[in-house]
């Protein structure tokens, strides 16, 4: 057989299709285009826009641009322009003909700043997505795994200043001084007045005392200052955005909260699972990793009358010291009894929430497991024990049940793989916007994508569409 060379051939010929023809029939376009009526963006952003003047670009062609964007991994607003200019399937899907012109790529920016940056059209929109697949049925918030994971920023780590800024208060914390000066009272203590000891400094202008805020240094980007540097374990310190994530069992997307990279995930759902349970309150079970495995956060779940699934947590205790677990609180009398069988009595209530155990000097001075115990140098063994923590025990009892082992191991095939998704697919890996807002609005959109996408082929399995 004679070999074919058509390196310089080129076609020029006219083609006698629609484009409603050259799309084939299983590509990704039809089946977003399919699974949701595109219109309710129409009545979302009306408000946003004049009734007088020329007409603008169609709104649902912006945003199905965007969708584009993040559905295919394009990245770049720029880039998806010039793809739409020469993908017919793309062309379909936003409604222009093969002679139309495609939007340039800076009418999304302007619209954005102009009308969407302000307004809550992500948040709907990426709320209208999840209340499609509640009613279709393919979402159930019976059960929620989240956990976080960070998005390096637009911002180069050797650019920072150092910067003192103020502590801020938990949300919990008028809860926990309630319940701290209440068991301080029953012991005899006196109650406090905040939980951090107010301090007082002389002004000389004045010639009065002032409270002296509590304060800490961090580093701040000079580039983009809303986001906070990261580091952990052996990964390289960067600056980056923390994004907190809540899924079903099937693994759409109900919640996510962008915050600065150097806030811990278990600060961050505190402030966040009030909003949470407001939105879904068929929610009945919290699964969540070793990283939440606190007693405000057990507290919290069991209080509201859900039921946290959280993993063992190994204990934070220095090699070749006796583990907390083998000091015994004895509940009626209030005590920790240790390895020697001597008692640790209760001795106050600290700000921080935590009831103070210590043993008698007399019987630790001769004890054989001292050196296992304390290196303290008036022998004194000194537990903690958190105002909360019957709250974190039960958590761990729960871990013994057989609704935990059928619900926990889910996490692994929900929670962690929207993130594989979202970073593999849909551009999560870093960002290129600086400041929360825009990226919490960037976050929304990934994850309509996702939930849309994942949405869609469902429906083509099941022969909906």
């Amino acid at each position: 057989m004679a070999m074919t060379n058509r390196a310089n051939m080129k076609f020029d010929g006219i083609i006698l299709s629609t484009l409603d023809d050259i799309v084939p029939q299983e590509h990704l376009v039809r089946i977003l285009e399919k699974t949701i009526d595109w219109k309710f963006i129409y009545p979302l952003v009306k408000p946003l826009y004049s009734h007088v003047g020329r007409h603008s670009i169609d709104p649902v062609v912006l945003f199905k641009m965007i969708f584009i964007n993040y559905t295919f991994g394009i990245n770049s607003m720029r880039k998806t322009c010039k793809e739409i200019q020469v993908n017919m399937a793309y062309r379909w899907f936003l409604g222009i003909s093969i002679d139309e012109e495609v939007p340039n790529y800076s009418t999304w920016s302007k619209n954005y700043q102009r009308r969407y940056r302000d307004s809550q059209v992500f948040n709907q929109i990426f709320n209208h997505i999840i209340k499609q697949g509640i009613g279709n049925g393919f979402i159930d918030t019976t059960a929620v795994f989240g956990d976080g994971t960070h998005r390096k920023a637009f911002a180069n780590s050797r650019k920072a200043t150092d910067k003192e800024v103020e502590i801020v208060t938990k949300t919990y914390e008028k809860e926990l001084l309630n319940e701290i000066n209440e068991d301080r009272k029953e012991n005899g203590k006196k109650a406090f007045e905040s939980l951090t000891k107010k301090e007082y400094a002389f002004d000389e202008e004045t010639g009065e005392e002032i409270e002296v805020k509590k304060t800490k240094h961090i580093k701040e980007s000079t580039t983009d200052p809303e986001c906070g540097l990261f580091h952990k374990g052996e990964k390289q310190k960067c600056f980056a955005y923390t994004h907190m994530t809540m899924s079903d069992k099937q693994g759409y997307v109900l919640y996510n909260k962008v915050a600065p990279g150097n806030m811990h995930d278990s600060a961050i759902f505190t402030e966040i699972y009030d909003e949470l349970i407001q939105m879904y309150e068929n929610i009945k079970n919290i699964c969540l990793d070793s990283g939440f495995n606190t007693s405000p956060i057990c507290h919290q779940i069991l209080s509201s009358g859900r039921i946290p699934f959280l993993p063992y947590k190994r204990p934070m205790t220095k090699k070749g010291y006796l583990k907390k677990y083998e000091y015994v609180y004895d509940e009626y009398l209030d005590i920790y009894i240790c390895p020697n069988e001597k008692d640790l009595h209760y001795v106050t209530t600290n700000r921080e929430g935590y009831r103070v155990y210590k043993s008698d000097t007399k019987d630790c001075e001769r004890c054989p497991f001292l050196s296992q115990c304390t290196k303290s140098k008036n022998h004194e063994k000194v537990i903690t024990r958190h105002i909360w923590e019957e709250d974190r025990e039960e958590a761990n009892h729960i871990r013994h049940t057989d609704k935990w082992k059928e619900i926990y191991p889910k996490r692994k095939e929900t929670i962690e793989r929207v993130f594989a998704d979202a970073k593999e697919n849909h551009g999560m890996r870093f960002t290129r916007l600086k400041g929360i807002q825009k990226n919490q609005h960037e976050s929304l959109i990934i994850f309509s994508c996702h939930n849309l996408k994942k949405m869609g082929l469902s429906k083509q399995r099941l022969g909906l569409i």
